[in-house]
């Protein structure tokens, strides 16, 4: 792993959410400016700039068109699997988990950021990068965005140690009830494999989830990006009555931080089934 590795996460990060932003405010088949164009915008370098257009592209939101540029794709297609009046609960992982931060900082939260959490772009949010180790080996990259007034006092040993959802509510009052979770599978970065600790270009799963308390109040945002070659998706359908279930040990979960949803609340996921991880 490069030492400037960690330097370089909220970087990469904001050129990320920028152009999102621009592809979100579009139409399928809208123009994206030229590379040249976002670099001296955003005044990054090439491949800076190239490393988030690369990724954006493998993730199937941005099509690149030889000698006429970049454009927005066309959209994609969602699939429920199990009526959303269903409820989730996941099992957690195996192993033992911990976390490596990489970055804590607060900055405002920019439009895109802002909208999924409801708050001004110019609202402060608590920006987290940090490594996800299982058993001591590196599993998956985490990026919070998680309302800086919800949370004026969190401290790095909160992002590094225990449970993120528990210090949230013990520490900070905040109860997080539900949340909205995306999954697709896309490839790693240059960065990103270093981290990982596997080779670039290697296929990954990217979760996206927002997260909600008790009162329907936005709480975080994150993305993250799990190895895939330590993963698989399994949806459980329900197709007869329910039975009952065994409370599910805490742990934690592929994509979500155990915590208040390990102990009693609901998850409602875009995929409405179960997650869990491969053996």
């Amino acid at each position: 792993m490069k030492a400037d590795a960690p330097a370089a996460v909220l970087k990469r990060e904001r050129v990320r959410d920028f152009i999102l932003d621009l592809v979100e405010s579009r139409r399928p088949g809208d123009a994206i400016p030229s590379e040249r164009a976002l670099c001296a915008r955003l005044g990054v370098s090439r491949p800076t700039l190239r490393a988030a257009v690369d990724e954006l592209v493998a993730s199937g939101l941005l099509v690149r068109e030889h000698g006429r540029g970049m454009f927005v794709a066309p959209e994609k297609i969602t699939q429920e699997l199990v009526s959303g009046e269903q409820a989730m609960t996941a099992p957690q992982a195996s192993g033992t988990w911990s976390s490596r931060l990489l970055e804590f900082t607060t900055v405002p939260a920019g439009a895109r950021v802002g909208r999924k959490l409801r708050i001004s772009p110019a609202a402060e949010i608590v920006y987290v990068a940090r490594l996800r180790l299982v058993d001591g080996a590196p599993m998956a990259i985490e990026h919070l965005h998680i309302r800086a007034d919800l949370v004026p006092a969190l401290s790095a040993q909160e992002l590094e140690t225990g449970d993120l959802y528990e210090h949230l509510r013990e520490q900070h009052g905040v109860h997080v009830q539900e949340a909205v979770q995306a999954i697709e599978p896309t490839v790693v970065t240059r960065a990103e494999a270093e981290l990982l600790d596997v080779p670039e270009l290697s296929p990954a799963l990217l979760f996206e989830r927002l997260t909600t308390d008790t009162t329907g109040r936005p709480v975080e945002y994150v993305h993250s990006i799990y190895r895939g070659d330590r993963y698989r998706i399994v949806s459980r359908l329900t197709l007869g009555p329910p039975a009952t279930v065994p409370p599910a040990r805490l742990g934690h979960h592929p994509g979500i931080p155990p915590g208040d949803f390990a102990h009693r609340d609901t998850i409602a996921s875009s995929t409405r089934g179960d997650i869990q991880s491969a053996p």
